[in-house]
């Protein structure tokens, strides 16, 4: 019967024992990370729970409250807030980073403050939450960044590689470590450390040696001119009626009168208008001395 009694308290403390250890391991795992200001970056480890001090929003929801419209007291509302330490707001996420937006510090808020019994949320409870959530969310904001995040490595070795056959004859170095003619390798069949495009060959491109120079009969054919050669055609004054003394390319053109016109009045023709003319006004003379007569 003792020994019964004995095995059983021992199973008993066992099981506490263990209990305790386990709790305790849990408790360490993770943590609760508390902020003094409602934006900016708070830091801790991946999985540990972010809360935000009531006091840090206080002023918020004062002015939250006393916008509602509600005969809301926003003093009673933030001094209500301020009491609460530890208001949960997010948690470190399992990558580099991520955030704790400001609706969801909104909504937190709003919840605590509903939860706090204040007498200062006035006839319409909800209209005045409604109210707080909107004022906190607008103007918080926080950023969470995970002290113990390892970026995963990359697989491969950076600067290993065998030799391959290059395009054009030769051989070079294959990134990754894949041995072969570089033409032959598909994009992502690399021999699966992804694709391999081939080197690029520009011996083929002709290029220009500094400080030479070519000289001016490499650069114009043996039977040409070159610029300012006193044999080549050269513009002159012209001639007055507007040639020039030699128009090689031109040919040799000349410009010539016009044709006279039928139209045109010659001199007979003027001679006899001319003598019509005293003839008329001889005879109008004539005939006037004897009218007057």
């Amino acid at each position: 019967m003792l020994v019964r009694k004995f095995l059983t308290v021992t199973a008993l403390a066992a099981f506490v024992t263990g209990s305790a250890f386990l709790s305790a391991g849990t408790a360490s795992a993770s943590q609760q990370v508390v902020s003094n200001s409602c934006t900016g970056t708070v830091s801790g480890q991946m999985g540990d729970q972010v809360a935000i001090d009531g006091a840090s929003v206080k002023t918020l929801v004062t002015n939250g409250a006393n916008n509602a419209g509600t005969l809301a007291v926003g003093s009673w509302a933030g001094d209500s807030i301020a009491k609460n330490h530890a208001i949960l707001v997010g948690q470190v996420p399992n990558s580099a980073g991520g955030e704790a937006s400001g609706a969801a510090i909104g909504k937190a808020v709003r919840t605590a403050l509903a939860n706090s019994g204040t007498w200062g949320l006035g006839f319409d409870w909800n209209k005045t939450l409604n109210s707080v959530e909107s004022t906190v969310a607008k103007a918080c904001n926080l950023t969470l960044l995970a002290s113990n995040y390892v970026a995963p490595s990359t697989p491969g070795t950076p600067g290993a590689g065998g030799t391959g056959t290059q395009p054009g004859g030769g051989t070079g170095t294959v990134p990754g470590g894949t041995n072969g003619n570089l033409s032959n390798l598909n994009p992502g069949t690399a021999g699966g450390n992804g694709g391999t495009a081939p080197m690029r060959d520009y011996s083929g491109i002709p290029t220009a040696t500094a400080g030479t120079a070519v000289a001016p009969g490499v650069r114009y054919p043996a039977n040409g001119t070159l610029p300012g050669d006193a044999s080549a055609p050269q513009a002159g004054q012209g001639d007055p009626s507007g040639q020039g003394a030699d128009v090689r390319d031109a040919g040799n053109a000349q410009s010539l009168s016009a044709p006279g016109s039928s139209n045109d009045v010659q001199l007979p023709m003027l001679l006899a208008v001319i003598v019509l003319a005293g003839v008329t006004a001889g005879l109008v003379r004539t005939w006037v001395l004897r009218r007057a007569s």
